[in-house]
């Protein structure tokens, strides 16, 4: 069967690019901290309209932040979106300036129906990133820090619509990845810390959505979506080392350098996922005009964090994140020229996120501005282009500004699998 073999020959190509290589689009100091910079599961399409989708509904289009609009897929076709990310950051401290450039492949996912009022999606998405490179004069010596990697996630999901209005879902998903902070002192001695935390763990997350209509042409949809706290596993290991003087010669004449053990521990019961709410509200007009505001809420002070010295606090605790977002998206004319079968899309968001740095929150705000190019006449196919601006910083004290460009290129395949010819 068609959908099966590119099912399997996509899930081949995930496996081999394996995530925790694809977008390293996190190129922040602040992305030492904790897990690093979380991930929405926005899609390009998202993202251009400031990561809403919570309440978003559309047969032509995958949205991963809601599981229960798999139930709205098109009855005839089969829906592949891929997309890219290239991020370009300009930093300030005080009177110091940085630049610095990532990206990568960003998600792959996939929607097709199962049955009448019954869609399915699977993909993979990034979970969180971390990249970082920078250093700093300390008494008698420097210091310099190093950190990269990431965290994602391997997903099926299931919408049904039970009757007219209600959709409901659920994606279950595989988080893995790893990410790997270096700290490099040079004084008296040069020593080398490192820290390695690994995840193997699965992960789910629910969603129901409710639309009604208030005439022919107006629809509102609300949407709320439910990820239970849970405590991960893998392993966090944390060593350091001597490397002029903490070293040895193996059988084959090669230096080797030997490090202690600073901790060696189960993630289980040390570290936690947090309870995390989502709820939004959607208005569509004629299926041309979109608008639609979200809320998200994660209990990140209630979720366990051990930290290791020499990389963390001894008293790490997390600030409670929050995120509104606002989007909309406009196609003139579905039948009209190709600037008017173009969507047009612009959207906002403010975060305040988890992450704490010395009594500072973290916290950033952002605009999204995308297009959607028509593939070809007659097809469905979408080119999708967004522009992002974000800019990240501390309060009350500002310790660090940065300014983001994120460029995303994604392309939407939507193939007519299900439509049967007639012969005459």
């Amino acid at each position: 069967m068609k959908i099966i073999k590119y099912i399997i020959s996509t899930l081949a190509l995930v496996a081999a690019c394996h995530m925790p290589a694809m977008a390293q689009s996190s190129t922040t100091p602040y992305s030492k901290l904790g897990y690093g910079i979380l991930s929405d599961n926005a899609t390009g399409m998202q993202r251009a309209m400031g990561g809403v989708g919570i309440a978003m509904q559309n047969g032509r289009q995958i949205n991963v932040m809601n599981p229960a609009s798999y139930s709205q897929v098109d009855s005839l076709t089969f829906l592949w979106d891929m997309g890219l990310d290239l991020t370009n950051c300009w930093s300030k401290e005080g009177t110091k300036s940085g630049y610095s450039l990532g990206g990568g492949l960003d998600y792959i996912t996939m929607e097709f129906r199962l049955a009448k009022n019954l869609g399915a999606a699977i993909g993979i998405v990034p979970f969180s990133s971390v990249g970082y490179s920078f250093g700093g004069d300390i008494d008698n010596g420097t210091d310099s820090r190093l950190g990269a990697g990431g965290l994602s996630e391997l997903f099926a999901g299931v919408g049904y619509q039970p009757f007219k209005g209600l959709s409901i879902g659920a994606n279950f998903s595989y988080l893995f990845g790893s990410t790997t902070n270096t700290t490099n002192v040079s004084s008296t001695s040069n020593t080398q810390f490192i820290r390695n935390l690994e995840v193997r763990d699965w992960n789910m997350r629910a969603g129901l959505q409710y639309a009604f209509n208030i005439s022919r042409k107006n629809k509102v949809v609300i949407g709320l979506t439910y990820q239970p706290k849970k405590s991960l596993h893998g392993n966090a290991l944390g060593r350091m080392a001597d490397i002029n003087q903490d070293v040895v010669v193996d059988n084959k004449g090669n230096t080797v350098i030997v490090y202690d053990t600073i901790a060696d521990m189960s993630l289980k019961g040390n570290y936690e996922l947090p309870n995390t709410f989502g709820v939004g509200v959607s208005y569509t007009y004629d299926n041309r005009l979109n608008v639609e505001l979200d809320y998200t809420y994660q209990q990140w002070s209630k979720a366990k964090y051990t930290p290791i010295d020499y990389f963390e606090a001894p008293q790490t605790k997390w600030n409670n994140r929050w995120k509104v977002a606002a989007g909309m998206s406009y196609l003139p004319n579905p039948r009209g020229n190709y600037f008017k079968r173009m969507t047009y899309r612009l959207g906002a968001f403010y975060n305040n996120d988890y992450m704490n740095v010395n009594g500072n929150d973290v916290r950033d705000y952002g605009l999204g501005l995308g297009f959607s190019f028509p593939a070809l006449a007659g097809n469905k196919t979408l080119v999708n282009l967004g522009v992002e601006w974000r800019h990240r910083y501390t309060a009350p004290t500002n310790l660090l500004k940065e300014d983001y460009l994120n460029i995303t290129v994604s392309v939407n395949f939507n193939e007519m699998w299900f439509w049967k010819n007639k012969i005459r």
